[in-house]
């Protein structure tokens, strides 16, 4: 951004919609804010003196159910006023049906102490921010505007000008043309400034909303979860019809044919020896390709070499069968987990066929090493470029959630003409 941008930009800051919603989020804060903190403390109060009772129980999760609904309050408040999207914390569920039930889940429910938390913290913070908002904001528009209001002080009353101090017998005033010009350049600053004041306010308001009206780390590490279990599902899912496929299509077809093949042979073999002999060598070739479909199947289910010698000899083997020369670094002290060695194995290989049907490149390199608790596995070329992981259905995209599932990462580095780098960073699992 230039210098002119730059100065475009605050001199239309104080103006702009989104100024204005942040004022409006601090002012409308305030009442809200008495009303959540009398409730809050007045209920919770409340409650805890009753506990000795049966009474103070169930009134304490009443207490925790409306705070929750207080909290769905401010997140649509944020959402709509600040653009902060956050989401729902995990619902309550009761582990037994009935009120009973209900009543020991709000007890137990996290989300809503933390509502609760909310209710009790946002209140000085609120005070706070609406005094700050309100003077910044009235002292710099009023001393902003001042030169078109400075003539009502000598008009109507007998000041010539806002009176700023007054000692014993000195008074000053805001009455010549300097000092008024002064003052309506300072208001300009400080209502320059005032937006970003506001901002830095409501970024405060925007942490305690997320961090405390929000799901928590672990519900979010469980949607997380759940979402890559699915992930996972599919997977797998796919790959098996994919070795179904590969079988009925391929190795059991060519294994049928070769049963009525030899079955043939076995009739003529009284009759025609000959023919029979060529029939049963066609079936040899036939066992031979069979016996090669089988192991290219395996190879794609884990090969043998990557379960024996680990994935310097398992790359390399990858390397050796691309149709472009492919240099090939392993720097592990010790083999990784099985998973993950097969999951950096068949991201590499699936780059490599990428670089082969589309990079259009003349070399590549991959290289694989352990950065502290984490694999790194790198595969670059020098072709085209221009490659992206974004798009449903692209092989990036399904490296990508592939990954995820296992805490991986994905980065695809690939301008357009000038190659392409994509790394993978699986975690180090012994």
């Amino acid at each position: 951004m230039d210098t002119a941008a730059r100065v475009g930009r605050a001199l239309r800051a104080p103006v702009e919609g989104r100024a204005w919603r942040e004022l409006a989020y601090v002012l409308l804060g305030m009442p809200l804010s008495v009303l959540y903190f009398s409730l809050a403390v007045s209920g919770l109060s409340l409650a805890a003196g009753l506990l000795v009772t049966f009474v103070g129980v169930p009134l304490l999760a009443g207490v925790l159910a409306m705070l929750r609904g207080f909290g769905l309050v401010e997140r649509a408040r944020a959402r709509g006023l600040l653009g902060l999207a956050v989401a729902d914390p995990a619902p309550v569920r009761p582990a037994k049906p009935g009120p009973v039930g209900w009543v020991a889940a709000l007890l137990k429910n996290g989300s809503a102490w933390r509502h609760a938390l909310y209710s009790v913290i946002h209140f000085p913070w609120a005070v706070f921010s609406f005094c700050v908002a309100v003077v910044v904001w009235t002292v710099g528009w009023s001393m902003l505007l001042y030169p078109l209001y400075h003539w009502v002080f000598p008009a109507f009353t007998d000041q010539p000008g806002l009176q700023l101090v007054q000692n014993d017998d000195y008074i000053y005033y805001l009455d010549n043309p300097v000092r008024v010009a002064l003052t309506s350049l300072i208001g300009l600053g400080v209502t320059l400034a005032t937006p970003w004041v506001v901002r830095g306010l409501v970024a405060v308001d925007g942490f305690l909303v997320v961090g405390l009206l929000g799901p928590s780390r672990l519900d979010s590490r469980v949607t997380e979860l759940e979402a890559d279990r699915g992930v996972v599902v599919d997977t797998a899912a796919a790959d098996l019809r994919r070795i179904e496929r590969d079988l009925h299509d391929g190795a059991q077809a060519r294994l049928a044919a070769l049963a009525m093949d030899l079955g043939l042979a076995k009739e003529r073999l009284a009759e025609n020896p000959q023919a029979a002999a060529r029939m049963v060598d066609e079936a040899h070739g036939e066992v031979k390709l069979a016996l090669r479909e089988l192991r290219d199947l395996a190879r794609g289910i884990h090969p043998a070499v990557l379960t024996d010698r680990g994935l310097d000899a398992a790359l390399s083997a990858v390397a050796s069968r691309c149709a472009v020369p492919v240099r090939v670094h392993v720097d592990l002290p010790r083999r990784p987990a099985a998973a993950i060695e097969g999951i950096a194995y068949f991201t590499v290989s699936e780059l490599l066929q990428n670089v082969t049907k589309h990079a259009a490149a003349r070399s590549a390199a991959v290289e694989v090493w352990r950065s502290g608790d984490r694999l790194m596995v790198q595969v670059s070329d020098d072709g085209r470029g221009g490659a992206t992981a974004s798009g449903a259905g692209s092989g990036l995209a399904g490296l990508v959630e592939r990954l995820g599932a296992v805490d991986g990462v994905l980065v695809v580095d690939s301008p357009a003409g000038g190659g392409t780098t994509v790394t993978a960073e699986l975690p180090w699992r012994d």
